[in-house]
């Protein structure tokens, strides 16, 4: 579904990225292993367009679409869900949600969407009138993943679902990221909570100041030395 070759990109004069190459199939969790600054985020940045890479090729489904603006790249069915609970706070939950539908035809099955998401996340439901910035962390995370998916998205990717998060709340992203591979949305997970990412996704990349150093199956991954080591604390 997802082919990155050879990608470098740069900060001004500054490399960030250095011939980062992966490959994601159809209805795969794909997880992104990595400290903070290691190049996780700006690998999805690149990839939906908000930022330019310096060199290297971004095809989605047999499609070159590196460097065309994120606008484009949304209608070909590739949504960034960013770090963070970034909801648009003075507007209520529903409002939040319609924001989302305005790729392509998205809007008019918007309402068809909205019983998707609240289905999926059923507290914004009983929320959806509510100002956005009247959630709580947890639920601000599921209205920013909801919103994500109200242009019916073929690729998502996921950044750092889990910041910020008890527990118990990252349960219920994590189940719902489940549902979704189940109903055929294929997902880039960047996660620094190993583990969890481990469990739930089918291969895994190591990624280290801007490089990645290895790629495995989640389990094989688990048993390295090195992802035990870094970010299991085993």
């Amino acid at each position: 579904m997802l082919e990155v070759k050879n990608l470098c990109a740069s900060y001004g004069n500054l490399p960030v990225l250095y011939d980062v190459s992966f490959n994601i199939r159809p209805d795969e969790i794909v997880t992104l292993l990595g400290s903070n600054g290691a190049g996780k985020s700006t690998i999805l940045n690149v990839v939906q367009g908000v930022m330019k890479p310096t060199s290297g090729t971004i095809v989605f489904q047999g499609s070159d679409i590196t460097g065309l603006p994120p606008h484009e790249i949304v209608e070909k069915g590739v949504i960034h869900i960013a770090e963070g609970h970034r909801v648009f706070p003075y507007l209520t939950v529903k409002e939040n949600l319609l924001i989302g539908a305005y790729p392509g035809d998205a809007w008019k099955d918007r309402q068809k969407a909205m019983e998707w998401v609240v289905e999926l996340f059923p507290i914004l439901k009983s929320r959806s009138n509510q100002e956005a910035r009247l959630l709580s962390g947890g639920e601000q995370q599921m209205l920013n993943i909801g919103r994500g998916l109200m242009s019916h998205p073929k690729f998502i990717m996921v950044d750092e679902p889990s910041v910020g998060l008890a527990p118990v709340i990252v349960d219920g992203v994590f189940e719902a990221l489940a549902t979704l591979r189940e109903q055929g949305i294929t997902i880039l997970l960047p996660e620094q909570n190993a583990l969890r990412a481990l469990q739930l996704a089918d291969r895994g990349y190591v990624i280290q100041d801007g490089r990645v150093v290895m790629e495995a199956q989640s389990e094989d991954l688990m048993k390295s030395d090195l992802v035990k080591k870094a970010y299991l604390g085993r």
